[in-house]
């Protein structure tokens, strides 16, 4: 294909042009408002996705979260408030049926929660197995309920397939969903803390670019300093150093450190969980009558990564720390008195009233995991906020800079081509 005469005639007019100082001049202001424009869209795009992802993170994912791990935690304490209830035989105490049914409240709610959060199709697959087992376990635990008003052995046995439901489907779905809820809040935390690269990027390019038109235009003008092309990388070099200073900020407001507050967090939750089925199994022994051998051992197995989630998450004299040993002294004395074949003395010292029964020290425990956990959760929150704020403004002041940087550098070299018109 034959280009046109005109055409041609254009093309080596430009180049000849091109060629000339003047022409010159042209190419580089029309390259640096083109770079310019460009670096600071990118940028106030760039940089406003973070402020985005910080109210996405307060707003969503950690809500969601908090409601994954408040479901996790709320199922495994439904489970031990039933084993205590059964333990009581008969009618259990008003008190023990209310946690039961605060806790099994509490469940329903969080589900409710994550329920409407979930948009993927894995996350509404997990929830669905949640709903559709709920109300089998509640079934099997009121059919052992009413099987041990009436003094019936098989109460127990409901019981206990109500309690492999929990252990086996209901807490490993409510596992799941946590781990994926507390890996989207730290998605959205590397999301606003890490640096905007291709405004980095580009920033650069503009300044490394108003350092190669001064070159050029020493050589054409012999003018060593332009106004204009440095009040273009003066303002492209502020935009980064304000970037820079963000990104300092927003990585130093959030500890994602084995002690920050998500960490923590984690540990907290798992640490309340684990004691919620460790009292479980407390009671399940002395529910069964039988060899305490198995339920013995499953209890030592959650008590030890319940002591290795408390060394996790809290210093050495941690009050918590402390309210764990006394409840295990508890156990220790429920168990003392088990094997000594002393049964109701070893289920008094389970769920009786007295200050050092197993029951008040696993509720001193289990208040104290959960106002540690709301205390943590509002450092959480506070951090990613923080963060947040360390970019407040940079998207708007990038592009005004950037935009500023544009116009300087056509005002600074208008002048100079005007010499040559």
């Amino acid at each position: 294909m034959r280009v046109p005469l005109a055409v041609r005639g254009w093309v080596e007019w430009l180049r000849r042009f091109a060629a000339t100082t003047p022409g010159a001049i042209v190419a580089i202001v029309a390259a640096a408002v083109v770079l310019c424009l460009i670096s600071g869209l990118v940028g106030a795009e760039e940089l406003s996705g973070k402020t985005a992802r910080r109210d996405a993170a307060l707003q969503r994912s950690e809500p969601l979260a908090d409601a994954a791990q408040r479901l996790y935690v709320a199922l495994s304490s439904a489970d031990a408030a039933a084993a205590t209830a059964f333990l009581t035989g008969g009618i259990e105490s008003r008190d023990v049926r209310a946690h039961y049914q605060q806790a099994l409240a509490e469940a329903a709610d969080a589900l409710a929660t994550a329920t409407a959060g979930a948009s993927d199709a894995d996350t509404r697959a997990i929830v669905a197995h949640i709903a559709a087992d709920l109300p089998t376990y509640t079934g099997l635990v009121e059919t052992a309920r009413a099987n041990n008003r009436q003094g019936f052995p098989v109460g127990s046995a409901y019981l206990r397939e109500a309690s492999g439901v929990m252990q086996n489907s209901l807490l490993p779905n409510a596992s799941r969903l946590t781990e994926q809820r507390l890996a989207a809040v730290r998605a959205d935390q590397r999301a606003v803390t890490a640096p905007p690269w291709f405004t980095l990027v580009l920033l650069v390019i503009v300044i490394g670019a108003a350092v190669a038109a001064s070159r050029i235009l020493l050589r054409r003008t012999n003018r060593r300093i332009n106004t204009g092309l440095v009040v273009g990388a003066g303002a492209a070099v502020l935009a980064l150093l304000w970037i820079v200073a963000g990104t300092f900020v927003a990585r130093g407001a959030i500890d994602t450190g084995a002690q920050g507050p998500t960490a923590r967090s984690d540990n907290l939750a798992q640490a309340r969980i684990l004691a919620q089925q460790a009292r479980t199994d407390e009671t399940l022994e002395l529910i069964t009558h039988g060899d305490p051998t198995a339920p013995e051992h499953d209890f030592g197995t959650k008590t030890q990564l319940l002591n290795n989630a408390l060394v996790a998450a809290t210093p050495r004299d941690s009050p918590l720390r402390q309210q764990f040993q006394r409840w295990l002294n508890g156990h220790q004395t429920q168990m003392s008195a088990y094997d000594a074949a002393d049964y109701s003395a070893a289920v008094k010292q389970a769920i009786g009233p007295e200050p050092e029964s197993s029951a008040n020290r696993f509720t001193e425990l289990d208040t104290g995991l959960r106002d540690n956990l709301a205390a943590t959760r509002a450092d959480l929150r506070g951090q990613i906020g923080a963060a947040g704020d360390g970019w407040f403004g940079a998207a708007a002041g990038t592009l005004v800079l950037m935009v500023l940087a544009a116009a300087g550098v056509v005002a600074g070299l208008w002048p100079r081509l005007k010499e040559f018109l």
